[in-house]
């Protein structure tokens, strides 16, 4: 594996979801291999499936939630179809004839129980050998769009957006930050490498805020630099020495009012720390700009959705 699989169209519609289609097929392929083993072989629908079988599938949503992977769920399936045009063990004796998936809500899309979310026809032995695989993804990326449905539907009505952070599944970073924007959420930033974060570790080994503002700055003169601070003290310090956003560590309420007082005309204010869907609007009402949460990628409970084949005529 390794050459292009993912077809164009699918690409395209990975691009457009600001995905880079090459990094999830490498996902799709790592999480393939450990199901399929090193021959990318199913050894049960090998033996009990004849290659020339063909049927048609629904995936349907067990629970209500918010979709969100279905193009990721696509190119899963094509993956494992160009499998066949290989001659790798197990398969020489199949050929495929290729696979088509209708989707039938879009990313996004509150669902509800039993509700058709897409339709799948195409070899019975790609359906079932890529089956768990797409399921994974797929149930993962939902269960992380309907957390973060839940934080924006707490907001509404406030200035405040949820953001999500870097505790994410290792190797599933970019499809969990793409469920976070899908179910309403917002990215904060991507890795160590694309924004500046100063917390207190840094602040500690620099000598001071200021300090460690200006080394940044001096280092990197074009990235974005955010600043934790968690006193109205440090948050004044921080602007003056050029901070426009900052971090608001662990603060209760009225100690976020007295730093948007005193700061919220100079920097966006981010608030961060223990933050539960049952407390959120009382911190959004602060006057804060931005809650980020871990939970939305390290806590979030997947959304159950299943693959059922439609019984043969």
């Amino acid at each position: 594996m390794g050459a292009p699989a993912v077809r164009e169209q699918t690409a395209r519609a990975l691009r457009q979801e600001g995905m880079d289609p090459g990094e999830v097929q490498r996902i799709v392929q790592n999480a393939l291999l450990e199901d399929l083993g090193p021959e990318w072989t199913d050894v049960t629908s090998a033996a009990t499936i004849t290659a020339d079988q063909t049927d048609a599938a629904d995936l349907v949503a067990r629970v209500d939630g918010v979709i969100a992977g279905l193009h990721v769920a696509q190119a899963v399936f094509e993956e494992v179809d160009s499998l066949f045009d290989d001659d790798r063990p197990g398969l020489a004796d199949s050929r495929s004839s290729g696979i088509h998936m209708e989707m039938l809500e879009r990313d996004g899309a509150r669902v509800t129980r039993d509700t058709k979310i897409a339709s799948i026809e195409g070899p019975t032995r790609v359906l079932l050998m890529a089956e768990r695989t797409a399921l994974n993804l797929l149930c993962r990326m939902s269960g992380v769009a309907t957390h973060a449905r839940a934080w924006a539907d707490v907001l509404a009505g406030t200035k405040a957006t949820v953001l999500d952070t870097r505790k994410t599944t290792p190797g599933l970073r970019v499809l969990e930050k793409y469920a976070v924007r899908a179910g309403g959420g917002t990215n904060k930033r991507m890795g160590l490498y694309d924004v500046a974060m100063i917390k207190d570790n840094h602040k500690l080994a620099a000598g001071s805020i200021t300090a460690a503002y200006h080394r940044v700055r001096a280092a990197y003169p074009d990235v974005t630099v955010q600043v934790e601070v968690e006193t109205v003290a440090e948050a004044i310090e921080a602007v003056e020495a050029g901070a426009s956003f900052l971090l608001l560590d662990n603060m209760p309420p009225p100690l976020l009012r007295e730093v948007v007082a005193a700061v919220s005309d100079r920097a966006e204010l981010e608030a961060t720390g223990r933050l539960t869907l049952d407390i959120a609007r009382e911190y959004a009402e602060t006057g804060v700009d931005y809650l980020s949460v871990g939970a939305l990628t390290h806590s979030s409970p997947i959304v159950d959705i299943a693959l059922d084949l439609r019984p043969r005529g």
